[in-house]
């Protein structure tokens, strides 16, 4: 998986490629969740994530619920009608706040 990351003002897009799962989670939690603490909103830009673990939920609602403690906002966005089943089947998509493509 690579990550890229674009800071404007106070929002921070993470723009993810390849497979958000166990070996990948936790180096994306390691830079998401400090720009949790800073950014007012947060993007996730899942265009080009083919795949989402539980290991990969559980890093997203982590930032999640880091970002609302900070009293900011996190959306996804570009998310595949494989993750969105995903999203869907675990409950997810009632708890996020998705971007319709």
């Amino acid at each position: 998986m690579t990550i890229k990351k674009i800071n404007n003002a106070n929002q921070m897009t993470f723009t993810l490629t390849g497979r958000l799962d166990a070996v990948t989670s936790p180096q994306f939690e390691a830079e998401l969740i400090p720009e949790c603490e800073n950014a007012k909103t947060i993007i996730l830009d899942f265009k080009d994530v083919d795949y989402v673990s539980s290991a990969g939920l559980r890093v997203i609602l982590a930032g999640e619920k880091k970002s609302k403690s900070n009293g900011g906002k996190m959306f996804l966005t570009n998310v595949s009608d494989e993750v969105m089943e995903v999203l869907e089947l675990t409950g997810f998509s009632n708890i996020l706040n998705i971007i319709a493509n």
